[in-house]
């Protein structure tokens, strides 16, 4: 009986360690595992008839534990010191003279604004050019009614039919395939046309700005040819068609054409309406009366989706819906408006639908709320202080309301109101006209979804007419940051690289000169061109900021424009998406990617954060400090980081560019050269620069410029580094000019001083090959194999180091060594054939995913590790180690250069080592013990090494290797952060996407009561049976006119509104551009049923809040010596036992090594460091019922566009203000109507 009580108490902790099988492996057989065993249970039998008052027979014997991590940390250092050979390059850093000299963060930050604010004015100055062509080609040209017009059509180039005939209307363009324009095929030469569905080029007012716009080709290749860096060229018409250089055929390839991807309307986009009109307060009065319901409704939203999709981020806006009381239609928006940007844009389509259509409509109480609303922020200074605008959506007022308008607006009219009319009938378009033409606005009749977007077109050149009439000032315009570039899309390629680009535009509107018969004042359209983010970023050379250091760029909103912490993609995510941009990647602020390290909740932002946003914005230079909280790998890892930022304006734009570096080490820089035209070994053999580039096993980064063609030319290279050795071969011969200093902007000397450039023109950053050739010289031969064989005359330290790399090989199973340095340069060793994969293919080499030098994760960690302890190693393992069946161990060590005082890192040394050998190594050490009983081999005893950060680099089971420990024993994690020896660090993440378990919504906004079918069907049914008569004629008195006096005769449709491409996924998706490929799409069209069905479709922006941890060694330090920290559970189990545990600093290195009692069986919780959304309170009076899904915060300090036209004293001449139609009824149709809406409304309340 006691025989089975002691196999069921050692059952019940059993199946917990027959995990440690493999551990013990290494050591013990197992006759002596089985008999070890039976002890144990012998021992644990014994324990349960004692006292529980008892102390445990023998507690972790603490001393030993600081012997083995002594012991394991001293032999990882030594034989990687010996192995990466660091002192030797230290060495040959100082043999060579080289210096360490302290930056100047003011000078570096005036340098690189000048370079930033001289390619961007050449951008301009290109822009300015079309504008002027276009302009006169507009005054200059004539229209000719009978002449045919002949013209690329981007959908009818190169189509031929089976017999390979060009088919009718098509023509034949030779078309090249160009690096530059995103690797698709193009023509240079000429530019291509494209027209959306809607625009048809026989309208002869389309067909006339085709034929005159033909006449930018020549400027557009001119200014190509002036700089070969510039992008894709345009002209957007007022039209709706888009001429585009160079000329391209639509769809642009294969897979895009079979996708049936179709361009959607550039005039929402931010280049356009940006340039089209000043910055705008917009009030959205949205009728949600009885009448409005049914195909109405659906025609009010698609209006109010055709508005919001032409607002951008220095625009202001909100939507109100009105029947008898007027409230904001988002909850968590009441009495403000609110920044029309991506987040605040979709939050308004969200609840588009969850108004219900009831009760009579109050016009005054809408339009009084309408003008106080303006009112308040023109008196307070706050929304854009420009224009400003009612926008009223309704199937009609009684009448005009004059005298609420006399009141408020008249006789000065600062707010314009334009009037949409929806539905057929047209009984009110007099008083909706009268409204629209008194307040300097348009009236608009709109009777189908599908004609929403062009009819709210019109306000823009309505808006326009002020900076038309004033004709010469023309403003430049750029964009926030967006997804174009081939695809216009990002994507992970799995390598760490982004497919396609982030990019701006800048823009200026084009006037018509023309002199009319009328007063008119008409915007002929928007030139523009792109700006990929990667053409700046190469001119803020990051080796110049050293590592850890970066650089960013805000514009006026304090939006970034780049920032290193910009993560647009949302990743695969429970296998709901694929990788797609992020809801608002477009207008992240500075104070959401800047996370400053204090105390605090979410968005509580620090008072010098706001001043150097302020300071940005304002355009001004200046420096400061900020202790900052930075993380890794998919914000799994963080550090804290004190950093010095500098900053200035790039002037003539509304950016800022900012840098940050950080403070001690980062403030210094290896200052290192080697003249190519003298590097030679010695006086009397000179030789090539290229000798130190010899073999394959070396790599450049390949984002960063050293030397390069411009795009014109017909050199290619396959890889940076055949690149490098071109110009390196090049630059030893007589001749040759170092070319470091790119084309100056030609704004200072006028724009005709611009030369065309080169064909074979080059840029070479002189520093950075100078630089990359002394690391070369530096690193030449280290990658020397040790002779494999000792000798007996050989040297005692040769074969010293022959031993130790030959223990080396044994012990720790070293696959590769690398080192990496601060001119970007990669070299490395294999000591060992490359493993293969699951797939039967070799797995990725080291250096084909760790090529970017100082820019790699271990580069940075290695440096900030320097700071910390000088002589170590930082080690990490790949986080799905476990699911591999060979994972590999990584270590590195920064090497640093002291001279004069002053210390900076050069390069960073490392190894690559198995993850067996290495655990086995560690267990060697660990099994013995002197005079003790427990040891890692034994079953009392769990043995683990922790990184940094709290992830466990070794532990008895495979499966733990890469995990976060926290998840494996929350417990032991929580006690090592109240010990002091974690500190949990609360990182906030403000560009998390999430989605809706659930409707946010509050339930009585949406439930419908249970007559609310019976009214549904009785409104439709009176629709139906008006819509009929209408067919049949059975009331002929009825005549519907519109606007322009056109009859309809076709049958109503309703057009699904989602056809055009919310503000959401065409605008901001594509960018505000139209760059090559325009609408490929990653985000599912979103369905206007019920704003549940839209948050389940599409990801909405939220904040997320993550726990990490960061080692306190100093903890562990007593007296400048590492002493084990003891540590004990108690009361975790109903028996009173205790698990103590061990924690050792292992020297020389960034790991721990934490020892736990196994034999107390305590519970143990898990911890997770996977971001969870942030729940905010319901704020500013909102129901308890709604969320405010984002805290609201106070209003963010912005900069108005420097120009505003909103007045133009003439304007009153221009009488065009829209049309009204009319509509004649019978008394027949009046009295049926009646009759028919008393019988229902009567059926309704018999049946309630």
């Amino acid at each position: 009986m006691c025989c089975d009580l002691v196999c069921v108490c050692v059952s019940n902790m059993g199946n917990a360690r027959r995990r440690r099988m493999s551990w013990t492996m290494f050591s013990l057989n197992s006759k002596i595992v089985q008999c070890y065993s039976c002890l144990l249970l012998f021992s644990v039998v014994l324990m349960a008839f004692l006292p529980t008052s008892l102390e445990q027979d023998e507690d972790i014997p603490h001393n030993e534990v600081k012997n083995w991590a002594l012991k394991f940390g001293v032999d990882l250092w030594e034989f990687g010191r010996q192995f990466t050979k660091m002192s030797e390059i230290q060495k040959k850093y100082h043999d060579l003279d080289v210096e360490v000299i302290r930056k100047d963060g003011l000078i570096l930050i005036r340098e690189m604004a000048a370079e930033v604010k001289n390619m961007m004015d050449i951008k301009m100055n290109a822009v300015m050019r079309i504008m002027d062509s276009a302009e006169q080609a507009a005054l200059s040209h004539k229209l000719d009614a009978g002449t045919a017009v002949r013209y690329y059509n981007a959908r009818r180039l190169n189509e031929f039919g089976p017999d390979g005939r060009l088919q009718d209307g098509s023509k034949e363009m030779s078309l090249t395939q160009n690096r530059h324009f995103d690797q698709l095929a193009v023509n240079t030469s000429l530019s291509s046309v494209l027209l959306p569905p809607e625009v048809r080029d026989s309208d002869p007012e389309v067909l006339n700005a085709i034929k005159w716009s033909e006449h930018l080709d020549p400027l557009f290749v001119n200014n190509y040819e002036m700089d070969p860096s510039l992008s894709w060229q345009y002209f957007g018409s007022t039209t709706g068609f888009l001429r585009r250089y160079p000329a391209i055929k639509w769809p642009p390839d294969y897979s895009s054409a079979r996708s049936g991807q179709e361009l959607h309307d550039f005039r929402t986009s931010s280049w356009y309406i940006d340039s089209a009109t000043s910055p705008k307060d917009v009030v959205v009065l949205l009728d949600s009366s009885g009448s409005m319901s049914g195909e109405r409704r659906e025609i009010a939203t698609s209006v109010v989706n055709a508005i919001l999709d032409t607002l951008g981020d220095n625009d202001f806006v909100n939507v109100y819906r009105f029947s008898d009381a007027t409230e904001e239609l988002v909850p968590c928006f009441k009495d403000m408006l609110v920044q029309a940007n991506m987040g605040n844009i979709r939050e308004l389509r969200s609840y588009l639908d969850s108004a219900r259509a009831e009760n009579i409509a109050n016009f005054s109480s809408a339009l009084i709320t309408a003008f106080e609303i303006l009112h308040k922020y023109n008196r307070t200074g706050k929304g854009c202080q420009c224009n400003q605008a009612i926008m009223l959506i309704t199937d009609g007022p009684p009448y005009d309301y004059y005298e609420i308008f006399k009141q408020y607006n008249l006789p000065h009219t600062p707010i314009r109101v334009f009037t949409y009319l929806i539905g057929r009938d047209s009984s009110n378009a007099e008083e909706m006209n009268k409204i629209a033409c008194t307040n300097k606005g348009y009236y608009v009749r709109v009777s189908s979804t599908s004609e929403a977007r062009e009819k709210v077109l019109n306000y823009i050149s309505v808006m326009a007419r002020p900076m038309v009439m004033y004709q010469n000032d023309h403003p430049i315009q750029w964009t926030p940051v967006y997804a174009g570039g081939k695809g216009n899309y990002l994507q992970s390629n799995g390598g760490g690289n982004l497919d396609g680009q982030l990019m701006t535009s800048v823009s200026t509107p084009v006037f018509d000169r023309r002199n009319y018969s009328v007063r008119v004042a008409n915007l002929l359209g928007v030139v523009g061109t792109d700006v990929p983010i990667q053409q700046i970023q190469k001119l803020v050379q990051p080796y110049k900021l050293g590592v850890n250091g970066y650089s960013f760029i805000i514009n006026n909103n304090g939006h970034i424009l780049y920032h290193p912490d910009l993560r647009p993609l949302i990743r695969n995510w429970n296998g709901q998406f694929q990788e797609t941009l992020k809801p608002n990647y477009n207008s992240v602020d500075l104070t959401e990617v800047e996370l400053v390290d204090m105390e605090g909740g979410p968005r509580e932002n620090n008072t010098f954060l706001l001043d150097l946003r302020h300071d940005m914005i304002d355009q001004k230079e200046g420096e400061t400090e900020l202790s900052v909280k930075v993380h890794y790998d998919d914000m799994k890892r963080v550090t804290t980081r004190r950093h010095k930022y500098f900053y200035n304006a790039i002037e003539g734009t509304p950016f800022s560019l900012g840098l940050a570096i950080p403070e001690g080490y980062g403030m210094y820089e290896v200052l290192g050269e080697q003249e190519i035209k003298h590097s030679h070994i010695n006086a009397s053999d000179t030789i090539s620069v290229t000798e130190y580039f010899k073999g394959s096993n070396w790599k450049i980064h390949p984002d960063w410029v050293y030397c390069e063609y411009n795009s014109m030319s017909e050199h290619h290279f396959k890889t940076p580094e055949e690149q490098v050795l071109w110009f390196l071969s090049k630059a030893g011969k007589p001749g040759w000019k170092w070319m470091s200093l790119r084309p100056r902007s030609p704004l200072k000397d006028g724009p005709h001083n611009m030369k065309k450039t080169e064909k074979d023109s080059y840029f070479c950053d002189k520093s950075l090959v100078q630089s990359l050739v002394f690391d070369a010289l530096v690193t030449e031969g280290l990658d020397r194999h040790v002779p494999s064989t000792l000798k007996e005359d050989e040297n005692p330290l040769a074969m010293l180091m022959a031993l130790l790399h030959r223990q080396g090989y044994q012990m720790f199973g070293v696959t590769l060594s690398f080192i990496a340095t601060r001119s970007g340069l990669l070299r490395w060793q294999d000591h060992a054939h490359r493993t293969m994969g699951e797939s039967g293919q070799p797995t990725s080499h080291f250096s084909e995913l760790n090529r970017r030098a100082i820019d790699e994760v271990w580069y940075k960690r290695a440096v900030d590790q320097h700071s910390l302890e000088p002589e170590s190693f930082v080690f990490s393992v790949p986080f799905d180690a476990a699911s591999s069946s060979k994972p590999l161990v990584t270590a590195t060590h920064a090497v640093f250069i002291e001279h004069k005082g002053h210390r900076a890192p050069a390069a960073v040394v490392g190894l690559q080592i198995q993850h067996s050998s290495l655990a086995s190594h560690f267990l060697n050490i660990t099994s013995t013990c002197m005079g003790c009983k427990k040891t890692c081999a034994s079953e009392e005893l769990d043995c683990y090494v922790l990184d940094n950060n709290g992830f466990i680099i070794l532990s008895e089971s495979a499966d733990h290797t890469g995990k976060f420990f926290g998840q494996i024993d929350g417990t032991i994690m929580d006690s090592l952060v109240q010990d002091r020896i974690y500190k949990k660090v609360a990182v906030y993440d403000y560009q998390g996407a999430c989605l809706d378990q659930k409707s946010p919504y509050s339930d009585d906004a949406t439930r419908p009561s249970a007559l609310q079918p019976f009214r549904w069907l009785l409104q439709w049914a009176f629709s139906r049976v008006v819509w009929l008569a209408m067919q049949i004629n059975l009331f002929p008195n009825w005549v519907l006119s519109d606007d322009d006096g056109t009859v309809y005769s076709e049958d109503y449709e309703t057009n699904n509104f989602d056809q055009y491409s919310t503000r959401d996924e065409t605008r901001v998706l594509n960018g505000g551009s139209p760059s090559e490929t325009q609408i490929k799409q990653q985000l599912p069209p979103s369905t206007p049923t019920s704003p549940l069905a839209n948050n389940r479709t599409m990801p909405r922006p939220c904040d997320k809040r993550v726990d990490l941890y960061v080692l306190q060694p100093d903890r562990l330090n007593t007296s400048g010596q590492f002493n084990p920290l003891k540590g004990k559970l108690t009361n975790c189990h109903i028996t009173g036992c205790e698990r103590p545990f061990s924690v050792q600093k292992i020297p020389r290195s960034n790991l721990i090594l934490l020892v736990v009692d196994t034999l107390c069986p305590c519970g143990s919780k898990q911890l997770s460091i996977t971001p969870q959304e942030v729940i905010y309170e319901s704020m500013q009076g909102v129901a308890v019922t709604t969320q405010c899904r984002i805290k609201p915060q106070e209003v963010m300090y912005r900069r108005r566009p420097p120009k505003c036209m909103n007045y133009h004293p003439e304007e009153s001449e221009i009488k065009l203000c829209g049309n009204c139609g009319r509509a004649y009824l019978s008394a027949s149709v009046l009295v049926f109507c009646l009759l028919v809406w008393i019988i229902s409304g009567t059926l309704v309340r018999h049946w309630s």
